[in-house]
């Protein structure tokens, strides 16, 4: 028997908790509860297949504060919906959207203080991001134009180009400026949500937002494009840039002084080691690079050979 996974069952309830102080407070149409229940239980949902996929038996400390988040951003699109209906409360909307900003900080710091960083909550991290941009998209573009829609559809379109073309299904390497992008496309939609500011000063700053944007799923379609005749196997991290080989011939070396890590396929972690004689420098910059690579590097050992043929087929 499947076993059952409190953290989902407690965030649909956080979700209905949620959207009955709303209806209490600034009220909810049925449109509002529909789109807010089906948020809570799509992304619940998802959250209990990651932890059995990734054999997680609860969520860490970072991954709740996630978790709130993504509860927060289910508020947003029941009041977002609800504004085709009737004149939105645009103080509540912008200030579950600014609490869920504020807490995207609060759960990377968490991870690392708890040490208790994951390759499921990185995805469920980013997810989190990606929801909060699309619904806050949906409801800026009835004032600024249809064309906003795309700061929120780039993160799925990119997702729906790994169908047809296998090789941007790969794992991306962690970048700390994909956080930085998502983070100002956040701020940027919230700034626009009230409609108070100059339009083409909105536009502007939407721009702008849109055009990072741009330039940073560019760089990982590049990544990935380089990245598409190099088979799984071997990992190798050198300077903090991870790159696979399917043998020694492969390897990609930064500086001959330094020593490259290599990773060896293990169920839950990944172990690294130096040269001996390696600089105390180059070690506390391996030591950082191993620690922001690890997590996401190792998902795609644990799913064995077979899923990673299977995935590319």
């Amino acid at each position: 028997m499947p076993a059952v996974h409190t953290g989902p069952v407690t965030g649909l309830l956080a979700q209905l908790v949620l959207l009955a102080a709303l209806a209490g407070t600034v009220g909810l149409s049925g449109s509002g509860w529909v789109v807010g229940i089906a948020c809570g239980v799509i992304t619940n949902a998802l959250l209990a297949r990651g932890l059995a996929r990734f054999g997680a038996g609860r969520l860490g400390p970072a991954d709740q504060v996630t978790l709130i988040r993504a509860t927060l951003a289910g508020g947003v699109a029941a009041l977002t919906a609800d504004s085709y209906g009737r004149p939105a409360p645009v103080t509540t909307l912008v200030a579950l959207t600014v609490v869920a900003l504020v807490l995207d900080a609060v759960d990377g710091w968490v991870a690392r203080r708890t040490e208790t960083e994951s390759t499921l909550g990185g995805l469920f991290d980013g997810e989190a991001d990606a929801f909060l941009i699309l619904v806050l998209s949906v409801y800026v573009a009835r004032s600024a134009g249809v064309w906003v829609l795309a700061i929120g559809a780039a993160r799925y379109a990119f997702l729906a180009a790994g169908w047809p073309l296998p090789w941007m299904r790969r794992t991306l390497p962690p970048r700390y400026w994909r956080k930085v992008v998502a983070g100002t496309a956040g701020i940027a939609l919230t700034f626009a949500v009230p409609d108070v500011l100059p339009r083409i000063l909105t536009n502007a700053v939407l721009a702008v937002s849109l055009a990072l944007l741009a330039e940073s799923f560019g760089r990982d379609v590049g990544w990935l494009w380089r990245s598409r005749g190099v088979e799984r196997g071997l990992v190798i991290v050198s300077a903090g840039r991870p790159e696979r080989s399917g043998g020694p011939a492969d390897a990609v070396e930064s500086d001959a002084n330094e020593r490259e890590h290599h990773v060896r396929q293990h169920p839950s972690r990944v172990t690294a080691s130096h040269r001996r004689g390696s600089s105390a420098p180059a070690m506390r910059r391996h030591q950082q690079a191993w620690r922001r690579q690890k997590f996401l590097w190792v998902a795609e050992h644990e799913r064995g050979p077979a899923a990673g043929e299977a995935r590319d087929g």
